[in-house]
């Protein structure tokens, strides 16, 4: 890890959220010594396990795709793998023209492979117009192109407005309408490439997916919350000879003949190699003096803010419907985006206290400012309100709990893997340097730990996880609902 690669010297982490937590392990099984600075007097970024009620909940993101290997792995590897546990269920519903319905089937991100797989969600003219497609000429798709702008020239806003939308922004909290195919959908943008229609690129997916077989959960959660995960990374850290300082933003970041000098306050630390795994914002400022060009591109970043109000009820006084929760797509005029009936989710949380129902409500989307200047009874109220409207749920909660994450969710927009591809090309050029995080290659829990990897194993003169996802960002799913 030093400047030759050999993975004796000593490497500064900059940033103690997931992805900064799993470049240190790296780091440390490579070899180097390792020193985490963090601004907040916690680890664990996004990630933040809590309690409503004496029930152990997540107050960030609550489950990980168990499809790819990162997340799952480092569970394991820091000793959570026996309580890891798939979603009690996956049953979900969309909440539209003033009804639940059933989440469809035979969808990749909300783009069906037929119009049959929407049906009940959709109008007639919605399934009609999603039949078009296989009679309009072939879209070009070039470089990138915005999923909602694409979809809906090949089969009508209605899709696009009705699942694609409250889907991705489920995710993102953004808008279909910017959010680029190639970074955020990246698998149907390749497929889309190489079909003549949308429809063929969707089925041609899905059979893919039928010959690989994949069997087991899409997603998983743990035991006490995800929120647990960055906790046992950092035992993990700590146990093997990491230092982590938290409460300790580092403020500058310079060369310093052949390694780098970091300052942190009054501490000034000298390292071999550095891993930028901050928002970037906060990597701009960093990256300024020595890497101007990357700087300036991390500063052109945007962010989208939410609020998860989380509520629990006595369960003599409230029933739910039956499922995991529900979407809410933006075009009918809705506040909150998303509930999880948590309850009824996870087994775990449900089995803490079988007296209690917890429900998890999000509000928020990339360019909404207003909603989250209201104080934390008016959110709470609001979404008590809408709750009441989908489910007919109007008992008074026991407790409830408002937590914000400003500028918690970067944009994907058009062009964005290009962005990605210039900040890496202008850090390459400075030995002992890299990056990674949510703003880079995939929002989810395992994109951020592909990221720290490819981060670490660059600095070890390893290119190929850097290359891989430049060429294949991970793409994040929606985990039913309430993400």
């Amino acid at each position: 890890m030093s400047a030759s690669g050999t993975g004796t010297g000593h490497v500064v982490v900059i940033g103690a959220g997931v992805a900064g937590l799993a470049a240190a392990h790296r780091a440390l099984a490579r070899g180097a010594r390792v020193t985490v600075l963090e601004a907040t007097g916690r680890v664990g970024g996004k990630l933040l396990p809590g309690e409503i009620a004496g029930v152990r909940v997540d107050l960030g993101a609550e489950s990980m795709l168990a499809r790819r290997p990162e997340a799952v792995g480092l569970a394991r590897e820091v000793g959570l793998g026996d309580r890891l546990q798939p979603p009690a269920t996956a049953t979900a519903s969309i909440w539209t023209r003033d009804a639940l319905r059933p989440m469809p089937k035979g969808h990749v991100m909300g783009v069906p492979g037929t119009a049959e797989a929407l049906s009940g969600l959709l109008t007639a003219e919605g399934l009609a117009r999603i039949e078009r497609d296989a009679e309009l000429p072939p879209t070009e798709v070039g470089d990138d192109v915005a999923v909602g702008e694409y979809v809906a020239a090949r089969m009508g806003r209605e899709v696009v407005d009705r699942l694609v939308e409250p889907l991705l922004g489920g995710v993102y909290a953004g808008d279909a309408y910017r959010l680029s195919l190639r970074s955020a959908v990246p698998q149907l943008y390749q497929a889309a490439r190489t079909h003549d229609t949308l429809t063929a690129a969707v089925r041609a997916l899905q059979a893919k997916a039928a010959e690989a077989g994949q069997t087991g959960p899409v997603f998983l959660g743990i035991e006490g919350g995800v929120g647990t995960l960055p906790l046992a990374v950092a035992d993990s850290v700590r146990a093997r000879g990491g230092e982590i300082l938290t409460g300790t933003p580092a403020s500058e970041l310079r060369r310093d003949g052949t390694g780098w000098r970091v300052t942190a306050g009054d501490r000034v630390l000298h390292a071999d190699a550095v891993v930028v795994a901050v928002p970037a914002p906060a990597a701009a400022g960093l990256l300024r003096a020595e890497a101007p060009a990357a700087a300036a591109e991390l500063a052109a970043v945007e962010y989208a803010s939410m609020a998860l109000i989380t509520l629990a009820y006595r369960r003599a006084d409230a029933a739910l419907p039956e499922g995991s929760g529900f979407l809410v797509p933006p075009v009918d005029g809705r506040t909150i985006k998303a509930a999880t009936f948590a309850s009824q989710k996870w087994g775990w949380i449900g089995g803490e206290d079988p007296d209690l129902l917890v429900v998890r409500t999000s509000v928020g989307r990339h360019g909404e400012t207003e909603i989250l200047q209201r104080d934390d009874a008016e959110l709470t109220r609001i979404a008590r309100h809408d709750l009441r409207a989908a489910t007919g749920l109007d008992a008074e909660p026991v407790a409830t709990r408002v937590t914000r994450w400003t500028d918690g969710l970067p944009q994907y927009p058009v062009g964005h893997h290009a962005r990605v591809a210039r900040v890496r090309e202008h850090i390459a050029e400075l030995p002992g340097l890299a990056v990674c995080g949510a703003q880079y290659d995939g929002v989810g829990i395992p994109a951020c730990i592909a990221s720290a990897h490819a981060a670490v194993d660059q600095l070890g003169g390893d290119l190929a996880g850097v290359r891989e996802l430049t060429a294949n960002p991970v793409q994040s799913l929606h985990g039913g609902a309430g993400e």
